[in-house]
């Protein structure tokens, strides 16, 4: 068995029954032992409420974290985001005017404090008036020559971060850190903002059972051979998935 390069969203995907998660942790942490096998959190949670799941579900000490929809990565346990990452997002961002432009829509809720970041501004928008108000947006951005990507996820969840960054972007930014082929690379995710992850190369990808309407209609207009959607939910879907690709026993 060869090591590969596990990634993973956390809400709904790794966590969400917490049997298959003692049962896929311990599979993990021995093939990391035995293997070199490296695991990666990618998550829309922000650094704060990061450590609230990992401490209230016992999660593994990851090699690498993508917190904030891809906007931060931290490696190795570090608390200091990585500086080159923040390097290729910090081209072209301008965090005060998307601020500004975002003010001119009411339908548009600022989220807590602890969810914006330097290179994320976060709302809440209702599903219902999404689907008038993102097209608005967006061109309204584009209008003032803004590089930006809008990701809405869960139906409620807007993120607008740099156009450079998402999910993807990170773990192409690790895999290539780390020396990893796609073959040896698995995503797993449930929602919108995990599409990022299958999409932007050829990495196994690991779809759980209980994933949202928004991805599954994704995976279906673009199905892949590399791509696996699972009959069991969260974290024993990623162990079904895991064995599908022959990447454990």
């Amino acid at each position: 068995m060869a090591e590969f390069l596990f990634v993973t969203d956390l809400d709904h995907t790794l966590v969400g029954d917490d049997q298959a998660l003692l049962v896929l942790n311990d599979r993990l942490q021995k093939h990391r032992q035995e293997h070199g096998t490296k695991i990666v959190y990618a998550t829309g949670r922000s650094p704060v409420l990061y450590r609230e799941i990992q401490q209230e579900k016992n999660l593994l000490e990851p090699d690498a974290l993508i917190l904030s929809v891809g906007t931060e990565i931290y490696l190795d346990g570090s608390d200091r985001p990585d500086s080159t990452w923040a390097t290729i997002l910090s081209q072209g961002w301008q965090r005060n005017l998307v601020l500004s432009k975002t003010a001119e829509f009411p339908e548009l809720k600022i989220q807590p404090n602890s969810e914006q970041r330097p290179f994320k501004v976060s709302f809440f928008l209702e599903q219902e008036a999404s689907v008038t108000i993102l097209p608005k947006l967006e061109s309204e951005l584009l209008k003032s020559n803004l590089n930006v990507k809008l990701i809405y996820s869960s139906g409620i969840d807007l993120d607008i971060v740099p156009y450079r960054s998402d999910k993807g972007q990170a773990v192409q930014f690790l895999r290539q850190k780390w020396k990893f082929v796609a073959e040896q690379t698995v995503v797993c995710g449930d929602s919108g903002n995990d599409i990022a992850l299958f999409t932007t190369g050829n990495e196994r990808g690991i779809i759980v059972g209980n994933a949202r309407s928004e991805l599954l209609q994704w995976h279906n207009e673009n199905p892949a051979n590399h791509r696996y959607l699972a009959q069991n939910a969260c974290a024993g879907g990623i162990l079904e998935g895991l064995t599908y690709f022959g990447l454990i026993e």
